[in-house]
């Protein structure tokens, strides 16, 4: 599929106020599209809508979980710029550390609903006029789908099923001339992670029994950089850190191996076991 060039596109990203969302916004844009942003937080998305040339932007208040409002935010979309071409599904959250057991019900069915059917709902909504355009959909997934999701087992199982839904979505719109990126990060320093990680002797605990380079984080603009670049090369797959790209490469021998090895190293279990016993949070 030959690549797709970026100036006078029109993109549409969800979670877009802040973080990955908006430095994927910011990069397009840089490079000539026009883009609406798209997020709960109507009030933030005008703020960081403001800050980007404004005959290039859109704001738009909605939420992922409202199959209307993403059709709404598509059609807004379409009058204002003409068309569609690229659309980013980013919105996603995450819980701080608990286990499966210590978790709530309506917390853990959010986290599916905003990281997995969220993004079902966004493509859904954007893909006829995507299909019409040849673009391009990228789906967020991350490393969480071919790491251990202990700790985070809604947000592991959330992304392992958005990366199944990236690959059979890339065969399927092949034959109409539409690419599909599968977007995998590891620790970016967004809010979300922030929120989820910061401030949890237990989760950083829980986090320093990976080796010291997977835990580095990177910043938005780097995966903003890093998503725009797939997208122009229209590219199946996107990772980084890059030193996350050997793990996926073997995850079939490295993923038994690296489980057997959580279950007998006592460190771990032992945080885990903490973390269980201080319940919900």
């Amino acid at each position: 599929m030959s690549s797709l060039s970026i100036p006078g596109r029109v993109a549409l990203i969800t979670g877009g106020a802040r973080g990955i969302g908006f430095a994927t916004a910011a990069e397009l844009v840089r490079r000539g599209a026009r883009v609406a942003l798209l997020d709960r937080d109507g009030e933030a998305c005008e703020q960081a809508a403001s800050t980007l040339p404004q005959e290039s932007v859109l704001a738009l208040g909605g939420d992922v979980t409202d199959a209307g409002a993403m059709q709404r935010a598509v059609a807004a979309t379409v009058e204002r710029f003409g068309g569609l071409d690229i659309v980013v599904a980013n919105a996603g959250v995450a819980l701080p550390a608990m286990t499966f057991r210590r978790t709530p019900s309506e917390q853990f069915e959010r986290v599916l609903d905003v990281n997995l059917t969220g993004v079902y709902r966004t493509v859904a909504a954007a893909l006829g006029p995507v299909t019409e355009r040849r673009g391009q959909i990228v789906v967020i997934s991350s490393v969480y789908a071919f790491s251990n999701g202990m700790g985070e087992a809604p947000y592991a199982m959330s992304k392992a099923a958005v990366e199944q839904f990236g690959r059979a979505l890339r065969a399927e719109m092949t034959p109409f001339g539409v690419g599909v990126t599968v977007a995998y990060f590891g620790f970016i320093d967004t809010d979300m992670v922030k929120g989820a990680l910061d401030h949890d002797p237990l989760a950083e605990e829980l986090l320093g029994t990976l080796p010291a380079p997977l835990r580095r984080r990177l910043r938005p603009s780097q995966a903003g950089e890093a998503l725009a670049e797939a997208i122009e090369r229209r590219r199946p797959r996107v990772i980084r850190p890059r030193r996350w790209i050997a793990l996926s490469l073997a995850r079939g021998v490295t993923e038994p191996i690296l489980d057997a090895a959580i279950v007998r190293t006592e460190r771990v279990q032992r945080v885990l076991r903490a973390i269980d016993e201080r319940g919900p949070r």
